[in-house]
């Protein structure tokens, strides 16, 4: 959510380009001869239902021999993935049908009364498994009696309830199918992965075992069946299984012993290059079209032109009446006894007086906005650009906080600075408060959060190593930078003001119900939110969904069009403030562009019946970071009302002549 409007056209044309092709720099590919082995990886299992991902292997799923886990960023831990290996065995160009994988027991059947097994409960609560080959996230393939349906997010579920019987069925057959290109002359006879789609079925295998152990829970030799297995032998001859073939077995249950198969197909496809793998995720499937962006932009764009229309058919003629009058009342002496001041230059002498409550509280809220407000925008603008890519998993919430990290000197900075304005004595209360205030709040929110994951067995649950990195970045590296930042600010200049402020301050009037607080807290957020919903449901979409967002380019457009929407907002209630005698505008110029996170939250509100979810913990995640991001949107763009305000009453008081 950052800067710099010189990019806005090279980002409009980085946002088109996406259709064209996606290369992360810095990522090189992988080639693999004929032969050679395709690891399959396993992440967190993931469920709208409960929006508490938990580890691939808590569930009773067959493993490897040896288990490893990849290594994973600060980002990754945090996101909660749990990359680790697979017993799933793939060899480039090899096809394979009906692989045995392993026989484990699932557990003891449903029956009323009875607890179901944890196979059965997370098939009830929607989970869906997340596999990777060559950092390729598996594309979920769903084949029924009329139509063949592909995603792209969300991964494969990993079972099924049969709405005839309402019992539990596991998906223990999967097809994989894996599209490949050659490389080219520059490497002989080497292959680049292009596409992972699985296809789940549910087939009750009919086998023989060797030796029927009831308290072996896993078993991984395959030699202990003796018998051909009978579902797949009526199916030899082909290369996968299919929806037709299935169509006469019976599905396998979601408990007892499960024996766990796959096929996998290597399909050649010259037309898609490496570069472009990714477009079919980025571009959700096509089921978000990029002319949905542009109408949302459209629809952005109109509301702004409007409200710019507003600001120049009331303010500018306002205005440019109100310094001939005033400008009149000045130099023509003999008309000036027959000619009573009133509106916004009545309260010269009081615009700029600090704000009579909370001065160091303010001072804070202003430079932690102006941190968060540069973190979004450089976050976007380098997402945009292409360097933080979901190829590269953790990248974007990396480059968040370590840029929030890196930005506590501008912190620091605008605090002091403002502070100092306000002639505050406390500079050292200051600076500390400035340090501990946003990330003391987002810390404790987050480390509560983190108790719910602990006691839901979640992978979101982050280990003790990465809460002492999180320290280390707060107290090691931000707070210093933030007293970095406060010692400049306290060295630099104070902010100019036109007018001297008076000793006595102005006696307000009474003012009109439409400029209370309330009311301008309510209004104040509407254009703006209106402005970027439409970008805002995507957004949401890919947090709580797991869908991928990758059009940085349209949200920047959006973004700074967000921010143009509040700035001119802000200025408009500013001045109907001041033409009713009342300047006290520094916190109403706060809240009214702040106001725009109360809307998203009531939006978030709103967003949450999609989700499905019933269980406390699931209300205490979801409303607790929207909560967070809500909050840190009113700081960033409460700041950029105060500024915008400010840079207003600067220009207006110093175009006129004061007696």
């Amino acid at each position: 959510m950052r800067s710099t409007r010189s990019f806005l056209a090279a980002i409009a044309v980085t946002a088109i380009s996406f259709a064209d092709g996606f290369y992360l720099p810095g990522v090189a590919p992988e080639n693999f001869a004929v032969g050679d082995s395709v690891k399959l990886k396993v992440n967190k299992m993931t469920s709208i239902h409960t929006l508490y991902p938990i580890d691939y292997y808590r569930l009773p799923n067959c493993q490897p021999e040896k288990l490893t886990m990849a290594n994973e960023n600060l980002g990754e831990f945090l996101a909660g993935d749990r990359i680790e290996s697979s017993p799933y065995l793939l060899n480039m160009r090899e096809q394979m049908y009906c692989e045995q994988v392993c026989i484990t027991n699932l557990g003891r059947a449903e029956a009323q009364g009875v607890s179901p097994n944890k196979m059965v409960r997370a098939i009830r609560k929607n989970y869906h498994n997340n596999w990777i080959v060559d950092n390729l996230p598996a594309a979920s393939k769903v084949e029924d009696d009329k139509t063949i349906t592909t995603r792209y997010w969300q991964g494969f579920p990993i079972g099924y309830i049969d709405p005839s019987d309402k019992k539990a069925y596991v998906h223990n057959h999967v097809n994989i199918e894996i599209m490949y290109h050659p490389v080219g002359v520059t490497a002989v006879d080497k292959y680049r992965v292009v596409r992972f789609t699985v296809e789940p079925f549910s087939i009750d295998h009919k086998y023989e075992e060797l030796d029927d152990d009831d308290d072996d829970e896993v078993t991984t030799d395959k030699a202990k069946i003796t018998n051909p297995i009978s579902s797949c032998g009526a199916l030899k001859g082909t290369n996968h299984t299919s929806w037709n073939m299935l169509r006469n077995h019976k599905p396998a249950l979601a408990s007892g012993k499960t024996l766990f198969t796959y096929d996998v197909t290597w399909v050649q496809n010259d037309d898609l290059p490496w570069a472009s793998r990714w477009d079919i995720y980025l571009s959700m499937d096509d089921a978000i079209p990029a002319r949905v962006h542009w109408l949302s932009i459209a629809n952005s764009l109109l509301i702004v032109f409007v409200l710019s229309a507003m600001i120049a058919a009331i303010l500018i003629r306002n205005l440019k009446r109100d310094f001939k009058r005033y400008s009149r009342v000045s130099t023509d002496e003999e008309k000036a006894e027959e000619l009573e001041e009133f509106g916004w230059k009545l309260v010269h002498a009081d615009v700029f007086r600090p704000p009579l409550q909370y001065q160091m509280f303010f001072c804070v809220c202003c430079g932690t906005g102006a941190q968060l407000f540069c973190m979004v925008v450089l976050t976007i603008l380098f997402s945009a650009i292409g360097f933080l890519s979901p190829s590269n998993r953790g990248s974007l919430i990396m480059a968040q906080l370590l840029t929030f990290v890196a930005l506590g000197a501008l912190n620091g900075y605008v605090t002091a600075v403002l502070y100092k304005t306000f002639k505050g004595k406390s500079w050292q209360n200051a600076t500390t408060f400035t340090a501990l205030f946003f990330p003391g709040i987002a810390f404790s929110i987050f480390f509560v959060l983190d108790l719910f994951a602990v006691h839901e067995h979640s992978s979101d649950a982050v280990p003790f190593t990465t809460i002492v990195i999180l320290l280390v970045l707060w107290f090691g590296i931000s707070t210093p930078l933030v007293y970095l930042g406060s010692y400049f600010g306290y060295k630099a200049d104070v902010i100019e003001f036109p007018t001297n402020t008076s000793s006595i301050p102005r006696q307000i009037p009474d003012q009109p119900w439409y400029m209370s607080n309330l009311f301008t807290l309510a209004v104040g957020g509407i254009l703006p939110f209106g402005a970027c919903f439409v970008e805002l449901f995507f957004i949401l979409a890919s947090v709580w969904m797991d869908q991928y967002y990758y059009v940085f380019g349209f949200l920047l457009l959006v973004f700074f069009i967000l921010v143009a929407t509040c700035a001119e907002i802000t200025v408009l209630f500013c001045y109907f403030q001041l033409c009713g005698e009342n300047y006290h505008w520094w916190w109403r110029s706060f809240s009214t562009a702040g106001s725009t996170a109360i809307w998203v939250f009531g939006y978030s509100v709103m967003y949450f019946k999609q989700l499905e979810a019933n269980s406390f913990a699931t209300y205490m995640l979801y409303f607790g970071y929207m909560g967070l991001a809500c909050f840190g949107l009113f700081l960033a763009t409460g700041c950029v009302g105060v500024y915008s305000a400010l840079t207003f009453n600067q220009t207006i008081f110093g175009s006129i002549k004061i007696d």
